[in-house]
């Protein structure tokens, strides 16, 4: 069975006194990629933080089928010299979800952390502390933590910006293959060859939705 979408309606949100998205409308199909689309400033990372439930909206609603916590990654971020964690430790962070903080992982786990290094391509790297990788290599740590927590949403704020080409095509693929299991996807990217690649498209300007649907139809107006 197709996976329901998710139904966005007049949602509002911002931080403190300064109000980024303002009544978004706009539904993301289910087991399908969306990129959202926009200028630096226009409310994608507002609007994953919203989907991710780490940001609570002001006005409007989300309807999103499924009770799993959503698995988010960030943009690249610097490691800690003074942080002592393996990939092999950061990718079994994503079993946290389903196992908590305190219990130790199981064989299963352990099985779906080692598929999740080899899925990205980087179980030769296990062992590696995280703050002595390449970034394109550190991306591709968070995203095989986040696909090791098993969600079937993935939320992905611009994960291939800065990096080589292969690790944007390593990450691209691995978002394919995600959504192809059923998994949404939505990911933010200004990046019209990301958009092209995608199954749908939001449009962002201002903090509003100026346009969605299909990828050519949404940016044959800015081609």
């Amino acid at each position: 069975m197709r996976t329901a979408d998710i139904e966005i309606t007049g949602l509002s949100a911002g931080y403190r006194d300064n109000p980024v998205l303002r009544d978004v409308t706009a539904a993301l199909p289910g087991g399908r990629v969306t990129a959202l689309m926009g200028p630096n400033g226009s409310g994608k990372s507002t609007l994953l933080a919203v989907l991710a439930g780490i940001l609570a909206p002001s006005a409007g609603s989300i309807a999103r089928p499924g009770a799993r916590r959503p698995a988010l990654v960030v943009q690249q971020q610097s490691v800690p010299p003074t942080l002592p964690i393996t990939v092999a430790e950061t990718v079994a962070m994503g079993r946290w979800a389903q196992r908590g903080f305190w219990r130790r992982l199981t064989r299963a786990d352990r099985a779906v952390v080692a598929e999740c290094l080899a899925r990205m391509d980087i179980a030769d790297l296990a062992g590696r502390r995280l703050d002595t990788l390449s970034g394109g290599q550190r991306q591709r740590v968070l995203l095989a933590r986040a696909l090791a927590q098993q969600s079937d949403l993935l939320l992905l704020d611009e994960p291939s910006t800065g990096l080589d080409s292969s690790a944007q095509e390593a990450i691209g693929s691995a978002v394919r293959e995600a959504a192809a299991s059923g998994v949404t996807v939505v990911h933010a990217t200004h990046d019209l060859a990301d958009v092209r690649h995608a199954d749908h498209c939001v449009l962002l300007r201002g903090g509003r939705v100026v346009g969605t649907g299909e990828p050519g139809v949404v940016l044959a107006p800015v081609a």
